[in-house]
């Protein structure tokens, strides 16, 4: 099982709106939000790399108000 986390950045104001599109996602695991540099943290779980790399790159990252994201992959 591959487990990564990821840190997401948002727009001022639009942390419940992407908190709530985040917990449909497929792989998301837990969400909450954070204070500090980022707004929310992800865990994401999956089989595989892939799986995670697409959440991220093409869902994840392509959402309105998301400014920027950081992912940590765990190590096995």
């Amino acid at each position: 099982m591959e487990k990564a986390y990821v840190l997401i950045n948002c727009e001022l104001g639009a942390e419940s709106l992407i908190t709530e599109e985040v917990k449909t996602m497929d792989y998301v695991k837990e969400i909450s939000g954070v204070f500090g540099n980022y707004d929310i943290i992800v865990k994401l779980e999956c089989q595989n790399v892939d799986g995670i790399s697409e959440t991220i790159a093409k869902k994840i990252r392509k959402m309105d108000k998301v400014n920027s994201t950081t992912t940590l992959m765990c190590s096995n």
